[in-house]
């Protein structure tokens, strides 16, 4: 299998060759990668939709996340980045549909692992059923649903626990229909101020 080739960048955001995604996360390079998180609004309450990680990956397993994320190879535009949305939660959606909420850059480092990402981050607003997600199970076992204010709440830490309601993928395929209570620590380790960067954002859109 080819191994995934990443462009590098320097300081300034220019690009200045490629990588394996391997050696990109070891030397601690700048990548740039793709978010879109989806948002609907029901009986005028607003609420964020999280992908739950596979317990099978091999970075931070088991924990909620953007609602579909990766990373952008070589030979990628950001507007081919939309294939996450289709590949992770099998939801259609064009890149013109997207609100673009801006590049975010931000680092992370933990046990030789030094992951250093130009987040293109983006919005959508298209109300969407459970039912209507196929999750890739390798890369996603579960989605939920937190209510906007709860979300911004706990990453302004004005709330250590949240209720988030969804489903998680049984080993036979099914979805089984779930509530939790969950804190910060059971969200990827992105910066705190990642997060709340990310909540100003949606709030003006």
């Amino acid at each position: 299998m080819q191994t995934e080739q990443l462009t590098i960048f320097d300081n300034e955001r220019n690009p200045v060759g490629t990588a394996s995604r391997e050696e990109v996360h070891q030397k601690g390079y700048w990548h740039e990668v793709f978010h879109c998180w989806f948002m609907s609004k029901e009986e005028d309450i607003d609420y964020i939709y999280l992908q739950l990680r596979s317990q099978t990956k091999k970075d931070y397993p088991n924990l909620l996340d953007i609602t579909a994320a990766g990373h952008l190879l070589a030979d990628e535009t950001v507007e081919d980045g939309v294939r996450e949305i289709k590949e992770e939660i099998g939801i259609d959606v064009s890149f013109q549909e997207l609100i673009p909420l801006g590049v975010i850059d931000y680092s992370v480092e933990r046990d030789g692992f030094k992951d250093n990402e130009l987040a293109n981050v983006f919005l959508s607003k298209i109300a969407h059923t459970f039912c209507e997600f196929t999750l890739q199970e390798e890369e996603v076992s579960g989605i939920y649903q937190a209510r906007f204010e709860d979300f911004e709440d706990l990453w302004l830490e004005r709330k250590q626990v949240i209720s988030i309601i969804g489903f998680e993928v049984n080993q036979d395929g099914g979805k089984v229909n779930q509530t939790k209570a969950v804190q910060r620590e059971d969200f990827v380790p992105h910066p705190e101020w990642f997060y709340q960067a990310v909540i100003e954002r949606l709030k003006v859109i």
